[in-house]
């Protein structure tokens, strides 16, 4: 099994979490991103879109992040990181795709150089749009973790979940771009106990071997 990965890709982030909760072996293969290297004809030949992170498995190329833990979570399903009751599933998944699919498409890298390059906006203004979106979707998710969470260990009951795996690379993230965060206790506990937690360690940016601090 081969992860194709970079240290700062919070989606890749992600699956690397899975990945060691579940205890799974698997080569990473760097891509970088800030060089270009994800357009290159050796990665998008692969994989068309050219976006990280990718997974080799059995001669099979899957892409995006979500498809992937969801994946690895049926192949190895212990620990679950979605629950199987149809309620708690849904709950799990909302939260998680509130990251996945609302603040981190419009925070991205390549969303933050369209703003730069072809609408030619500075660095404040970028750091505007970015800290906009993380709050729209933070002060919604610290009322469902303040809601669901136990004790402020997880995001959903008293186990880590698919959300977990979502929101920790978001924080990250907005610490890099100096996000105020401090109308979010709830989320900035979860995180901490997470990021305690041996896999979640073991899978943050700065222990990756392609790691430029």
């Amino acid at each position: 099994m081969k992860l194709y990965t970079y240290w700062r890709s919070s989606a890749a982030y992600r699956v690397r979490i899975a990945l060691n909760l579940k205890e799974i072996e698997c080569d990473m293969v760097p891509v970088h991103l800030a060089e270009g290297q994800q357009h290159e004809v050796s990665y998008k030949g692969q994989n068309p879109q050219g976006l990280l992170p990718a997974l080799e498995h059995n001669g099979q190329l899957l892409v995006q992040s979500m498809a992937i833990i969801e994946y690895l979570d049926t192949i190895r399903p212990e620990p679950r990181l979605l629950p199987q009751d149809p309620l708690r599933r849904a709950r799990v998944a909302g939260m998680a795709q509130a990251v996945a699919c609302e603040v981190h498409p419009l925070n991205n890298l390549r969303v933050q150089n369209y703003l730069k390059n072809e609408l030619n906006q500075d660095n404040d203004a970028v750091q505007a749009w970015f800290s906009h979106w993380i709050h729209v979707t933070f002060g919604p998710l610290e009322q469902w973790a303040s809601q669901y969470s136990a004790q402020q260990r997880f995001m959903f009951g008293d186990s880590v979940s698919l959300a977990d795996l979502c929101l920790v690379p978001q924080i990250y993230n907005a610490r890099r771009f100096k996000v105020n965060l401090d109308d979010y206790p709830t989320l900035i506990a979860i995180d901490r106990h997470l990021c305690s937690l041996p896999a979640f360690l073991a899978a943050s940016p700065e222990q990756q071997a392609d790691a430029v601090i």
